[in-house]
């Protein structure tokens, strides 16, 4: 017994209309579109991800102005010691006079 395979509307255009389709599912790369294939993947963060970016960032802020309290610190012990070496100098100064 011969098994007839009959495939329904295999016309020309129906061929073309499938080939078509097929290839329409297949992406493609654009030119005005130049994104890399890690930037199409890239997947959105999430809120831990923004939750420990924002943490991170305002640390590195608050390391800087610490950095900055330090260096002011450090000034301002400099600008006591010189003011206590010349009222030591003037005391010196009112003992010999």
């Amino acid at each position: 017994m011969k098994r007839l395979a009959v495939t329904p509307m295999m016309t020309p255009e129906y061929n073309e209309w499938w080939i078509k389709r097929i290839n329409d599912n297949i992406p493609k790369l654009s030119q005005g579109n130049s994104h890399s294939i890690e930037e199409h993947l890239w997947v959105v963060p999430s809120e831990l991800e923004i939750i420990r970016q924002d943490f991170e960032r305002r640390n590195a802020e608050f390391e800087k102005k610490v950095e900055q309290m330090e260096e002011e610190k450090m000034k301002l012990r400099l600008d006591m010691d010189v003011q206590k070496l010349e009222a030591k100098k003037l005391r010196k100064g009112k003992n010999k006079a």
